[in-house]
C-alpha cells in the first residue's frame, strides 16, 4: 500500500515538472507595463463620458494626462474619443413573446493624432459585446447584472484603448 502511494506521488511530481516545462517552453509570458512613446497626453473631449474619464486615470506615472485649463499645444499626442457608445437588444423571446434574453454592447471610437492635426493613427472601434439572461421576477437583480457587465465592459475597452495607445509612435 505504501508503494502505491510512493509511486503515485512520483507520477504527480513527474507531471507537473512536464507541465512546467511545457509552459516555460511555449514563450508564455504575463502582459507587463506598456511603453509609451509619449509623456504627455491630452484626452478629448473634456471632461468626456465614464470612459474618457477612467482612462485618464489608468496611466501610469510615465505618462501626464493633460488636465482641461492645460494648452493643448503642450501634449505630444491627442486621443480623440469620438463616439463613447451603449446599446442594448433583444435577442432572445419565449413562445409568449417575452423577453428572456438581451445582448449588452459598448461601442468606442476613438482617434490618434498629434496637436497640429497629423494622424498618428487610422481611426479605431473598440466594440464589445455580452449576452444577459432576463428574468421578469428578478428585475433588480438583472438591472445590478447589467451594470456590472457595462462597468466590466467599460473596464475592458479602456485597457483595449491603451494597448492600442501603446502601439503608436511619433514618429
Amino acid at each position: 500500500m505504501q508503494r502505491r502511494r510512493v509511486i503515485a506521488l512520483l507520477y504527480r511530481s513527474a507531471l507537473a515538472g512536464f507541465g512546467a516545462l511545457g509552459l516555460s517552453a511555449c514563450g508564455f509570458k504575463l502582459r507587463g507595463a506598456q511603453n509609451y512613446a509619449f509623456q504627455t497626453l491630452a484626452v478629448l473631449p473634456q471632461p468626456g463620458g465614464a470612459l474618457a474619464q477612467e482612462l485618464r486615470r489608468s496611466f501610469d506615472s510615465s505618462v501626464r494626462v493633460l488636465a482641461s485649463g492645460e494648452a493643448l499645444t503642450q501634449a505630444q499626442m491627442v486621443l480623440d474619443i469620438v463616439q463613447e457608445q451603449r446599446e442594448k437588444s433583444v435577442v432572445g423571446v419565449n413562445s409568449s413573446g417575452q423577453v428572456r434574453e438581451f445582448q449588452l454592447r459598448v461601442r468606442v471610437k476613438f482617434s490618434v493624432r498629434t496637436p497640429q492635426g497629423k494622424e498618428l493613427a487610422p481611426a479605431a472601434e473598440v466594440l464589445l459585446q455580452r449576452d444577459i439572461s432576463f428574468n421578469e421576477t428578478a428585475v433588480l437583480a438583472k438591472e445590478a447584472e447589467e451594470a456590472l457587465l457595462y462597468r466590466d465592459m467599460q473596464t475592458d475597452a479602456v485597457q483595449q484603448v491603451l494597448r492600442r495607445l501603446a502601439m503608436v509612435r511619433l514618429d
